[in-house]
């Protein structure tokens, strides 16, 4: 009876963690000061003053407000000059395509009397309704095809990296630490910076894509994998050990059945995290969407820039969709 009214509920925070936290909160209040977090805070303030009557206006909100207005009605169809067709034929148009004309007055020189006279041009344009939806369609999966192999030679690359830098795996500290180092160098490179350096000594496309997705996922896919490796149970491995068996059966007969779900799940999140990035390394075009987005954002096609926002949602949305259930298959 003495001991339960002698027990207290233990202090929420100490004397040292309300230090640290009046630390934190000093940095994050001099750094907020230095990344303007204060003026962001403003400005989102007016943005929702605005939109509720209560301001006149608003910087942020007229912004995206006009920008986001500019994105409808989305671009579906296509319009090309004949003229300007390789190969155009007239007798075999694509499905549902067809062909418009056009009148415009055009003003040129007379070399015969040097006088600016006017005349009608008649110019032949071809018409896809759904044109310009197929070309985002087949961009997106360039995109994907991207992705997949940035993350084939992510497992390529990181698997090995991640053996050599197990504990349990490999003995060598030497050989630890240098594929430790290794996974880092490639996490700590971005895949858009990568990208800019592999654009210039591929060319613009999707191999650049391809590599600088392939390289910074390796990096993670190394630490990943190794970590798995040094957490799996060791009964088992001590087992096959006392057997006889080398470092590669332990690894495949003892480690790799444990730890075949964790390695398939953070292989989905690279693949799913590079179809993501692989929309952002095309705006310095390494081939994909991105590529598309940028020159059309360039161009002010802002319909467009629409209907590519909402292609990029649906096929993230179908991949988070597909990864959920292949993760709960594998469980």
């Amino acid at each position: 009876m003495n001991g339960a009214l002698a027990w207290r509920f233990p202090a929420l925070l100490g004397a040292r963690a309300v230090a640290l936290l009046a630390v934190a909160l000093l940095l994050l209040w001099y750094t907020g000061q230095r990344v303007e977090i204060d003026r962001m805070l403003a400005l989102c303030g007016e943005a929702v003053l605005a939109q509720a009557g209560m301001a006149d206006r608003s910087q942020v909100a007229d912004g995206l407000g006009s920008t986001l207005a500019e994105l409808v009605p989305i671009q579906l169809s296509s319009r090309r000059e004949v003229s300007r067709i390789e190969g155009y034929d007239p007798d075999h148009l694509p499905p549902f395509a067809h062909i418009e004309t056009a009148e415009t007055r055009v003003s040129e020189l007379n070399p015969d009397t040097l006088r600016r006279e006017e005349r009608m041009v008649r110019t032949a344009w071809l018409v896809e309704p759904f044109g310009y939806a197929f070309h985002v369609a087949a961009k997106m999966l360039e995109t994907l095809e991207i992705a997949l192999w940035g993350s084939v030679i992510a497992v390529l690359i990181g698997l090995p990296l991640a053996l050599l830098g197990a504990r349990n795996v490999t003995p060598h500290p030497a050989l630890r630490a240098g594929s430790r180092a290794a996974s880092g160098f490639l996490r700590a490179i971005p895949e858009l910076i990568a990208a800019l350096f592999l654009v210039i000594a591929f060319g613009f496309g999707p191999i650049a894509g391809v590599l600088a997705l392939g390289l910074h996922s390796a990096g993670f896919l190394g630490k990943f994998y190794a970590d798995d490796i040094e957490d799996a149970d060791p009964r088992p491995q001590q087992a096959l050990a006392a057997m006889g068996a080398g470092r590669l059966t332990i690894w495949g007969s003892a480690i790799m059945p444990q730890v075949l779900p964790q390695h398939i799940a953070c292989t989905l999140y690279t693949f799913d995290r590079n179809v993501r990035m692989g929309s952002v390394i095309g705006l310095v075009g390494a081939g994909g969407i991105g590529q598309e987005l940028k020159g059309r954002f360039d161009l002010y096609e802002y319909g467009h820039v629409g209907t590519i926002l909402i292609a990029i949602f649906f096929v993230i949305l179908t991949l988070d969709f597909a990864a959920s259930r292949a993760r709960q298959a594998w469980r």
